[in-house]
């Protein structure tokens, strides 16, 4: 699974690594994090984009996220896809969450699924917030879910 910086530099080393040594950089430095996950897809015609984010925020201080896209060919409909990019954030956030309790770093994750049912999105949010609640995540959904909403939003553009 290959990572990358907002820059389009290719993270080298495994992102347990780079995370760990990011988070070791921003302590050293003095500064507080706390992590959110999101997931965006777009659909281009008869593929569909995905880009999740690993979004690292310093407590006043901005931020940084490592990013990894892909692509897919198979047909999903919107509960599906919703699901789907849910699915990509928890495996990544499962990945990572041992490595921040052992630093002591929150940790959310963001499902890119409106609250407002007059958006198609929502008929997920239901299955998309027991599936990360349940798994034992903070959930955020939209407005508050910015690491899917704006962050990985920008990566399928």
């Amino acid at each position: 699974m290959t990572w990358k910086k907002f820059s389009g530099e290719i993270i080298q080393t495994p992102i347990l690594e780079e995370v760990e040594a990011a988070i070791e950089r921003e302590t050293l430095l003095g500064n507080k994090l706390k992590v959110c996950i999101g997931t965006d897809s777009q659909v281009k015609g008869t593929v569909i984009d995905f880009a999740t984010v690993i979004v690292f925020l310093r407590e006043q201080h901005g931020g940084f996220m490592f990013i990894h896209q892909e692509r897919s060919a198979i047909k999903m409909g919107i509960k599906e896809r919703m699901l789907t990019e849910v699915q990509k954030s928890i495996d990544t956030a499962y990945r990572l969450c041992d490595l921040l309790d052992l630093y002591d770093v929150d940790l959310e994750v963001h499902a890119d699924i409106n609250t407002n049912p007059m958006f198609k999105s929502n008929q997920a949010l239901h299955d998309a917030m027991g599936y990360i609640l349940s798994m034992g995540f903070v959930f955020k959904a939209k407005p508050e879910a910015f690491a899917s909403s704006y962050c990985a939003n920008k990566m399928v553009q």
